[in-house]
């Protein structure tokens, strides 16, 4: 490696690791040609679901150069946002809330890219060349350009995996006209291994290294805007927002250390949180908790949808009486939720009398299927 090239990228590297990277590699911005096949396979089959963003911008996820046609150089970073436990025990307790360990703190969108900015700003200024930085809002391919960089590989399940920091990395790029020599790809280390593909509750695995997402328990409470169909919902059990099953299962983990930044930290009322408590929000109290969160972007009413269904897995009769509240609310799906974790919690007799006193005045077709539907 020329000298100069070498120095640099140690300089960049101890400015990142300063500011809060925990990794930081170099790649080149072609070479991936067979991840685009993937990507243009995936839309092709609609695996991507509701998520029409992706359809939109597939000539731009393709290639980088087609993002900025000047780049010479991609700086792939890492952020460790460790657990301090497994997060497959919280799905034993029915009656708490289980979300997602990366939603538990500061929203790390707003914590990358302030980082990103700072060391961007510092190549700009010593090197007189030009930058730009992206965290996972942009159409970029951060996990293949992560598993290129050396950062890690692409598991069976399709997420990045380390082998210092487990499965939990947040990934941030910074692309620049900057000429670097690039570091050595990471080698695939699953094996014969397929505990990510076993574990996941709802099948969205049709094979490794291939993932629909419209059965996927994070895609289904983040991105899907309608009823979850009932052959979900018991799978879901009490998880309100995303699922870590098949990040949690990875041998991996065993090397994986906890976060030390603190804006990653869960929040102790987003951590230790009741059903009950987040099924009461209004709008206002919804927005106020979530401030600062990726939970805020799903919106109240998707939010309540996810606890109804979590309330339905709880085997807890004492929600019945705040599910009957939830019947008088404006949103068809909370509505069509609250029916169904009614029937879940109750008898039959008691849910006939329930049906018979508000079918009556219901008018929304979804909501009338879920009163009528006999299993």
């Amino acid at each position: 490696m020329n000298k100069d090239q070498q120095s640099i990228k140690k300089q960049i590297e101890k400015a990142a690791l300063n500011v809060g990277f925990d990794v930081v590699r170099f790649t080149a911005p072609t070479g991936l040609e067979a991840n685009a096949a993937y990507f243009n396979d995936f839309i092709k089959k609609s695996r991507h679901g509701q998520m029409k963003w992706m359809e939109q911008k597939v000539d731009r996820r393709n290639s980088p150069l087609t993002l900025w046609p000047d780049t010479k150089t991609i700086i792939m970073l890492g952020m460790n946002y460790g657990p301090d436990h497994d997060p497959l025990i919280n799905l034993k307790q029915k009656n708490k809330a289980n979300i997602s360990v990366y939603a538990k703190g500061r929203d790390y969108h707003d914590v990358v890219k302030k980082r990103l900015k700072q060391i961007a700003r510092q190549i700009h200024q010593d090197h007189n060349v030009e930058v730009k930085v992206f965290v996972d809002t942009a159409p970029v391919m951060e996990k293949p350009l992560a598993e290129k960089s050396g950062i890690g590989w692409i598991g069976k399940h399709t997420n990045l995996v380390s082998r210092d920091f487990g499965s939990w990395l947040f990934l941030g790029s910074i692309f620049t006209t900057l000429q670097l020599e690039t570091d050595e790809p990471e080698k695939n280390h699953c094996g014969s291994c397929i505990d990510c593909l076993n574990i996941c509750p709802t099948n969205a695995f049709p094979s490794p290294y291939q993932l629909d997402a419209r059965r996927c328990i994070s895609y289904l409470t983040i991105e899907y805007k309608g009823h979850i169909d009932l052959e979900f919902r018991k799978a879901m059990g009490n998880r309100i927002y995303g699922c870590d099953d098949c990040l949690s299962v990875c041998p991996w983990n065993k090397y994986a250390k906890k976060a030390t930044e603190e804006q990653y930290f869960p929040r102790q009322e987003l951590d230790q949180a009741k059903l009950d408590q987040f099924a009461t929000l209004d709008d206002s109290a919804f927005r106020k908790l979530f401030s600062g969160s990726p939970i805020k972007r799903i919106g109240r009413d998707y939010f309540i949808r996810n606890v109804l269904i979590a309330v339905g897995n709880s085997d807890n009769k004492e929600h019945i009486p705040l599910l009957i509240t939830k019947l008088d609310e404006p949103n068809p799906h909370i509505r069509a939720m609250a029916v169904w974790a009614i029937k879940e919690l109750t008898g039959k007799s008691q849910f006939e009398t329930f049906k018979n006193k508000y079918l009556k005045i219901e008018n929304d077709p979804s909501v009338i299927q879920e009163w009528t539907f006999q299993e």
